[in-house]
């Protein structure tokens, strides 16, 4: 009867409990009591999460700007970062082309050396003169480069038997031209000169001032140089000094016959004779040289005869007004083997 009295209590204030408070989940049952009977002690209900309060209008705006502030900050950190690997991208590329242009320099340099020179214009003076001339033109490297080049100043000559010089010249047909380095007269074919058992065919000859040879030191006023030569393309010059003195009838018929234009060509109607060239005394120097101009070409085989001609002052200033100065300086002698007559 105790029991039943206390199960209607509590079925009273569960009812009067409900018809307060809005419906809420039911509590857990309480456990039971060891003995089987419920406990008398009401249950405890779990408290309610209040609703987070509505923000205000500026509280929602400075949220909006922080954010804005925020998101300005990160595209600003990556267009740097952007920018910082672009540059980083382009000094890469410049280097590579840097590198790339100073190999295909290297290469080109390797692959492509420098053209030959293959200047054609020299003179006997200035940047075109003798010391330039191996430079001037690839084939003219003997001029620079060659160990037996003419004129040389003839010292020392081994005195022996010379044999004869045997001259067949005689009167021929010329012309007369001025090169712009000489005047230089061209003979027709027939005149002839026999040294060790070779014939030479003359050429032309040429006049220089002063006298590109000199002998023990002496320098003359002027030289004609007669080039020959034989079947074979081999040269033999024959050079004849000239000093002042009386009037030379053949010079003077070449200076009658000038050109009146440098590199102009003048055919006479009359010959020369070219034998009135020669000394009286047909001694002679000789020894292996050069031509004096270039392309300086060596072998070439020079007989330098001891005794001048003569040619008059107004003959020699005539060539002077041309050419005042129109010879190579001598070159180095030694180790020359030189022969001269006794």
């Amino acid at each position: 009867m105790r029991n039943l009295i206390i199960l209607s209590a509590c079925c009273f204030a569960i009812a009067t409990a409900d018809a307060k408070d809005p419906p809420a989940a039911a509590p857990a049952p309480a456990p039971a009591a060891a003995s089987g009977v419920a406990s008398s002690k009401p249950a405890t209900a779990a408290p309610v999460k209040p609703a987070p309060r509505p923000l205000t209008a500026a509280e929602q705006r400075i949220i909006d700007e922080q954010a804005e502030l925020d998101l300005q900050a990160r595209i600003a950190a990556r267009i740097a970062e952007m920018r910082n690997s672009q540059q980083q991208r382009a000094a890469a590329a410049a280097r590579a082309r840097k590198a790339a242009a100073s190999k295909k320099k290297v290469e080109v340099a390797v692959a492509k050396p420098p053209p030959p020179a293959n200047g054609t214009h020299w003179a006997y003076d200035g940047e075109f003169g003798p010391a330039n001339w191996s430079k001037i033109n690839a084939k003219w490297s003997q001029c620079g480069t060659g160990g037996r080049q003419s004129p040389i100043d003839i010292r020392d000559g081994m005195k022996v038997e010379l044999e004869q010089l045997a001259f067949d010249y005689k009167p021929s047909s010329f012309s007369v031209v001025d090169n712009g380095h000489t005047i230089q007269v061209n003979l027709a074919g027939g005149n002839f000169l026999t040294v060790q058992n070779r014939s030479y065919e003359l050429q032309q000859f040429h006049f220089h001032r002063p006298s590109e040879e000199r002998i023990n030191g002496k320098s003359f006023e002027m030289v004609v140089h007669l080039v020959h030569r034989d079947a074979e393309g081999k040269l033999a010059v024959l050079a004849v000094l000239l000093e002042r003195g009386a009037a030379h009838n053949m010079i003077q018929t070449v200076w009658n016959n000038l050109p009146l234009e440098k590199h102009d060509t003048v055919q006479p109607s009359v010959v020369l004779d070219v034998s009135e060239l020669l000394p009286e005394r047909r001694d002679y120097f000789t020894y292996m040289g050069s031509l004096t101009t270039p392309p300086c070409t060596e072998g070439v085989l020079w007989m330098v005869m001891k005794q001048p001609i003569q040619a008059s002052p107004p003959q020699m200033a005539l060539f002077s007004r041309l050419y005042p100065f129109n010879a190579r300086p001598v070159q180095a002698n030694s180790g020359r083997v030189v022969k001269e007559s006794n």
